[in-house]
């Protein structure tokens, strides 16, 4: 047997559950150390891009969503798969806010990267903060989008919000407390066009093979 940490997890065989229009599911055997197999399901996401836009005033723009899976709306920040396999995470970015929010922004940086839930899903999230907006017309798309209620909070309401528990999407979080310590000058972002190497592409592979 291996030493703690220098395991090589390896897949034994795989087989697809359910191929859809936004997730895959499928079914790992991988290799335990010692040599036996465990189960892992593992749902593969296309990726994500989220955005904390901050204006002149600290203030940031949330949307309350419903979202079925828990049953409620929940306040997060403008959001979006990414399409296809080759596309510009800032270019999905731009394009969602102005679909979500009306919005277009001057300057970008990355602020961190959210694995949603790696312990069955490879959905990674990149959240952007921008800034330096303007106002143009929002495009609605679909009835989801036309349910959307889009609203401002100064920065730090939101982190009070997130502290409390009123604000619960990781990526809302995330996004929020790293916008915080950037604008405290407790931490400094990466480039908008920085490496990101967890970026999920098993599913637009699929999707694009």
């Amino acid at each position: 047997m291996t030493a703690p940490g220098e395991h090589e997890f390896t897949v034994a065989s795989s087989r697809d559950v359910h191929i859809g229009r936004v997730v895959g599911l499928r079914i790992d055997d991988v290799v335990m150390p010692g040599g036996n197999t465990a189960v892992r399901e593992v749902i593969e996401h296309l990726g994500a891009v989220a955005i904390v836009t901050l204006d002149e005033e600290q203030r940031i723009t949330l949307i309350h969503q419903y979202r079925h899976p828990m049953g409620h709306r929940l306040w997060e920040l403008p959001a979006g798969l990414i399409d296809h396999l080759g596309e510009d995470p800032v270019g999905a970015a731009k394009r969602e806010l102005v679909e979500e929010v009306g919005l277009t922004a001057r300057d970008w940086v990355t602020l961190v990267d959210v694995a949603a839930s790696p312990g069955f899903t490879d959905e990674v999230v990149r959240v952007f903060l921008a800034r330096g907006l303007s106002e143009v017309e929002r495009d609605v798309l679909g009835e989801e989008e036309a349910d959307l209620v889009v609203r401002k909070f100064p920065l730090a309401e939101a982190v009070r919000m997130a502290l409390s528990g009123e604000l619960v999407n990781g990526a809302a979080v995330s996004g929020v407390l790293a916008a915080h310590a950037v604008v405290g000058c407790v931490a400094e972002p990466r480039p908008a066009d920085a490496p990101w190497p967890d970026r999920p592409t098993a599913f637009a592979k699929r999707r694009e093979g």
